[in-house]
């Protein structure tokens, strides 16, 4: 017998795309549906749920390859605008991350530092079209003997670029305070001293893995929204932490899962792909991604109904804990009542500060919404699914 009344699979949500039949709603308006149906009935209704979430992602960054030179050039050392990327890969392949800096930005010299150019912003100019700059070094080989490489090229002219992002759409983040008597600039942002601000990263009942919690449609081969086009799950992403204290929803309490994602960077957009400079830490890209989660039973349903009333993370000090390898023991909150501006913290109430945008996320997830409507966009089946423990 079948543990649920509806059972769908991927190849007749697909069918139903193709056709003009299938039925997409977003993360924010699963949540009355199933309130108002349950889950079961829910199920049977809605073929789709759409997420989105748009804020800094750190561990990002784009395999770009760069074209031959005549004569050859095996490039040992890479810049682009000045900003170094690694070219321990092949003759005119490198890797530029998005936290790298310029290299002649004076970083923490001048605490602190503003970190007006880096990776991130390599990669905003590449998907807007701009001409970058591209210089290389070499030690001359037989078959490439060029020792220099100088080119301005524009994201068209390359041969090929791929966002490669080994960490993106961590699943719940910590809030972070600063209880100390000096300001603290971080990569959840300044920090006024005792507990001045509250800061939080995540778009809560939005956010792709909120929606699946155990990872049971997500995998090698999920097709997803990526900066602005279509792009990929490839791995679980790093630091993937999946067992960790849960709320009864399935929800984590504290930084779990992970995403690694790949996608064609010819097909994203400025928009959706933004330099960022963090004050007193460096630079970052905001990165835009949207999962589709295929409804394909009640249980599919009632996970993608949750709601910031029912998602909790842990408010971290970071001022003197985090730093320090210490645990905080600050208590935990709702993204309801960070979203609500204020929180507590020791008696004391805490204006919030996100860094991840509602608007944006909300942006992500109708995009792809109209995009499976339209039957631009048909859901990739996983080979396999994360880890889940």
């Amino acid at each position: 017998m079948a543990r649920f009344s509806v059972q769908k699979t991927y190849q007749q949500i697909n069918a139903k795309i193709r056709c003009g039949d299938v039925v997409v709603v977003t993360a924010e308006e699963m949540i009355d549906i199933v309130k108002a149906n349950g889950p079961e009935a829910a199920a049977q209704q809605v073929d789709v749920v759409t997420t989105g979430t748009f804020a800094p992602m750190c561990s990002s960054g784009a395999f770009i390859n760069f074209g031959h030179s005549v004569p050859g050039t095996k490039a040992a050392k890479v810049w682009i605008n000045n900003v170094p990327a690694y070219g321990g890969i092949a003759a005119v392949d490198c890797y530029i991350g998005a936290t790298e800096p310029c290299e002649d930005d004076p970083l923490n010299k001048v605490y602190p530092g503003e970190f007006l150019y880096g990776g991130g912003h390599v990669l905003q100019d590449l998907v807007a079209g701009k001409k970058v700059h591209i210089k290389a070094s070499a030690y001359g080989t037989d078959c490439y003997p060029s020792r220099e490489y100088e080119k301005v090229v524009t994201l068209k002219s390359l041969p090929q670029a791929t966002l490669c992002n080994p960490r993106n759409a961590y699943q719940n983040y910590n809030c972070a305070v600063n209880l100390t008597n000096k300001t603290v600039y971080t990569y959840m942002g300044a920090l006024k001293p005792r507990a001045g601000n509250a800061n939080f990263c995540s778009a809560g009942q939005l956010s792709p893995l909120f929606n699946d919690p155990y990872y049971k449609t997500i995998g090698l081969g999920t097709r997803i929204f990526l900066g602005g086009g279509v792009g990929y799950v490839t791995w679980h992403g790093t630091q993937h932490r999946p067992g960790v204290n849960r709320a009864e929803n399935g929800t984590p309490l504290s930084p779990a899962g992970t995403l690694w994602v790949m996608g064609d960077m010819q097909q994203m957009s400025p928009e959706w792909l933004v330099g960022v400079s963090i004050q007193g830490y460096g630079c970052s890209l905001a990165v835009g991604l949207g999962v589709p989660i295929p409804i394909l039973n009640a249980e599919m349903a009632g996970f993608t109904a949750v709601s910031d009333a029912d998602i909790f993370t842990q408010i971290v000090d970071y001022g003197n804990d985090y730093p320090k390898g210490k645990t905080s023991r600050l208590g935990q909150v709702s993204y309801a009542e960070l979203k609500s501006g204020f929180i507590t913290v020791k008696g004391k109430q805490v204006p919030t500060v996100p860094l991840s945008s509602m608007v944006k996320a909300r942006q992500i997830a109708e995009t792809l919404k109209n995009w499976i409507l339209a039957g631009r966009f048909e859901l990739g089946q996983p080979q396999f699914t994360l880890p889940a423990a």
